[in-house]
């Protein structure tokens, strides 16, 4: 499997990407297995509280938390037990005020066969980085990870040929779970998305005429604003507020072609008592004022 990001030290972005440390990994195999510490580094040149880009796989297994950790551009906060799946060429940044705990599993593009990495989904890079796996799955991953790193630590018993090869077949286990966790939480996420934009798009179409605010809906329903947003982004492609304008618009348009509503009137019953905000309003929308609707429409 060939490397799918830039190589060396930056970008045209200026982002620093910096490769798989060889040097630091037992017998120079492809993959590192061990405690994560806030000592750690991927070089001794890299700030790991800088934003920066690593040409490798990192997986990182909390046994202690909170821990906050961005990638591309997103805040996940991650507890015991959960874990955070960092893939070639994603932006991130590890906290300054946080200390991480737990087992941590790095491992070089091109270290399995290309069947491998299409069977444990390598680079779907569409599923989330944070797992939170239910008990069971925790008991499972945390022992095939534990087997992987005695295998990888144990380098007296094999020539290096066998001893590469049981630590892909090692690495292979786990990824396989580890990618039926992934993919099973994209479901679920995507299912809760659809629950909570559906909960949303029937309270607006109750409310919208009273209520235009983002928050105000988000608290009646019990989610947070991120929350709303990015249920409703993957539902419509489209924002919480931009999905309430479009409902407040077509009520109004309703209004303004089907009724002789005076202006004012129709302003009103859509949530804007003042006729002035609500012409501005609908000029912004449609770019006409409600008068120049009307009109073309009769």
């Amino acid at each position: 499997m060939t490397d799918r990001t830039p190589g060396g030290a930056g970008d045209g972005d200026g982002i620093r990407t910096f490769p798989f440390p060889v040097d630091l990994s037992v017998g120079g195999v492809g993959i590192q297995v061990g405690p994560m510490g806030t000592e750690r580094r991927w070089h001794a040149d890299a700030p790991l509280e800088r934003v920066h880009r690593i040409d490798f796989h990192v997986v990182m297994l909390f046994t202690e938390g909170p821990v906050r950790h961005m990638i591309d551009f997103a805040e996940y906060e991650a507890g015991a037990g959960d874990l955070l799946w960092i893939r070639p060429g994603q932006v991130h940044r590890f906290s300054r005020t946080c200390e991480y705990r737990g087992t941590v599993l790095t491992m070089q593009p091109g270290f399995l066969p290309r069947a491998v990495v299409e069977a444990t989904g390598l680079y779907r890079y569409d599923l989330p980085p944070l797992l939170r796996p239910d008990a069971p799955q925790l008991a499972a991953l945390r022992a095939s990870l534990a087997h992987l790193q005695r295998e990888y630590e144990d380098t007296a018993t094999l020539p290096l040929s066998l001893h590469t090869s049981v630590l892909r077949h090692s690495l292979t286990a786990f990824l396989l779970r580890l990618a039926h966790l992934a993919a099973s939480s994209a479901e679920a996420a995507r299912r809760q998305a659809d629950t909570t934009f559906t909960l949303f798009r029937d309270a607006v179409e109750k409310d919208f005429a009273a209520n235009h605010s983002v928050s105000a809906y988000a608290d009646a329903l019990g989610y947070s604003r991120r929350t709303l947003v990015r249920a409703v982004r993957a539902a419509t492609g489209e924002t919480p507020k931009g999905f309430i304008d479009k409902r407040v618009v077509l009520e109004a348009k309703r209004l303004l072609a089907h009724t002789d509503l005076p202006i004012g009137r129709v302003g009103a019953a859509v949530g804007f008592p003042d006729a002035a905000n609500f012409s501005k309003f609908f000029q912004l929308h449609t770019g006409q004022t409600p008068v120049a609707f009307r009109a073309e429409l009769r």
